[in-house]
């Protein structure tokens, strides 16, 4: 009898240790923040570019859909919040091949749909589907299993088989090709190098060799150096590959310290090609100005400080890293995503977190989260016990 009693004790003060968690309270209702203000903004920046064009299509569509997706995210973020992030990561290899065959259906014509010189998606009932998104979660997921599963020392011939595993699904990324997915990728698994404390002399050396062999080798192609003009002077290719960051300059500068106000962009009137996407932000500078910009950015370092400090918290490994990892890919998206719209950064297809439209890449985001988030109630479990 006593032990019953002690095992519902012990599930109420893992309940109520859930409730009350603070840190978890607080990021839930940032990243609900973020949605809500990006729900918004991709209803106003769809909107007005169907009116503009007049289109044949409902005005909230695009609201509707992003919704849809937003409820798609948490049922599958509540899924990942009941079973766990271990059974995630044991899954994460059978997944990681599953998702791997479905890269490779995208190349094949008739299954994969082409847009803007790109095969990056599967469509299924009418609807886009992008594998590599998913796959953005499932690699990390996969080395942080594979070695924290290893009892030994990692010497250099296991590296290399983990290397040689990832390497297939990121080559068939950069096939599509995908840069924005491949750099996203590539950055999360240096920091994880660094936090499990890989030596480096495994992957430092080489990753240095391959940067400065590839720059130097890109920089013989006319079309690299082409790109590299334009980045800094847009003005020189107003018409085509320029004309984007060009506008987002107009947009963001146009805003001002208090922006034109919500609703009165101009650049959103078929200036600005993708805006309701990558260009998101843009918008959102241009209608709320400097202060609104100011707001979007401690958003998101709020993000990143909640999630260190959930990770710093973590005493299981496991956790630690995963909480870490995550954290990073967000905001790295995010702040490469500004950095690209304030013209700091070249221009890459790289959305903006639970802010910008999006379908596969809003449950990809959502289910970052959740993973996040179930690493750390089971390290406060943990912690409890």
């Amino acid at each position: 009898m006593r032990r019953k009693q002690g095992s519902l004790n012990q599930a109420i003060v893992f309940a109520f240790s859930d409730i009350v968690d603070k840190k978890s309270y607080t990021l839930l209702w940032t990243v609900a923040l973020l949605f809500v203000m990006g729900v918004v903004m991709v209803f106003n920046t769809t909107s007005a570019e169907i009116l503009d064009r007049a289109l044949d299509r409902n005005l909230h569509q695009a609201l509707v859909k992003q919704l849809i997706y937003a409820v798609l995210g948490v049922v599958c973020g509540l899924v990942v919040w009941f079973v766990g992030y271990r059974t995630l990561l044991r899954l994460s290899g059978p997944l990681l091949v599953f998702f791997t065959v479905l890269l490779v259906l995208v190349l094949i014509p008739g299954v994969g749909v082409q847009m803007n010189g790109a095969r990056r998606w599967i469509s299924l009932a009418g609807n886009s589907f992008q594998p590599s998104e998913f796959v953005k979660v499932l690699i990390p997921l996969f080395c942080i299993h594979r070695v924290t599963a290893r009892k030994d020392p990692m010497n250099l011939r296991f590296f290399l088989q983990l290397t040689g595993t990832i390497c297939l699904p990121i080559g068939l990324i950069l096939i599509e090709p995908d840069n924005g997915s491949v750099l996203i990728i590539g950055m999360s698994l240096v920091f994880l190098c660094i936090l499990m404390r890989i030596r480096y002399a495994f992957w430092l050396a080489p990753l240095i060799i391959l940067t400065v062999g590839g720059g130097l080798a890109a920089l013989r192609m006319p079309h690299v150096t082409d790109r590299i003009q334009i980045f800094l002077h847009p003005e020189l290719d107003l018409l085509g590959k320029g004309h984007q960051p060009h506008q987002a300059k107009i947009a963001a500068g146009s805003g001002g310290l208090l922006g034109r106000g919500f609703g009165e962009s101009l650049q959103k009137m078929n200036y600005l090609p993708e805006a309701r996407s990558d260009y998101i932000a843009a918008i959102f500078a241009e209608e709320f100005g400097f202060v609104g910009v100011s707001l979007l950015i401690l958003l998101y370092m709020l993000i990143g400080a909640l999630g260190y400090a959930m990770a710093s918290s973590a005493k299981e490994m496991e956790a630690f890293h995963i909480i870490a990892v995550f954290t990073f890919l967000l905001c790295f998206q995010a702040f490469f995503n500004l950095g690209v719209v304030s013209g700091l950064l070249p221009s890459k297809g790289m959305n903006l977190p639970f802010f910008s439209q999006g379908g596969s890449s809003l449950l990809a985001q959502f289910l970052s989260i959740s993973i996040l988030l179930s690493a750390h109630k089971e390290a406060k479990q943990q912690e409890i016990l």
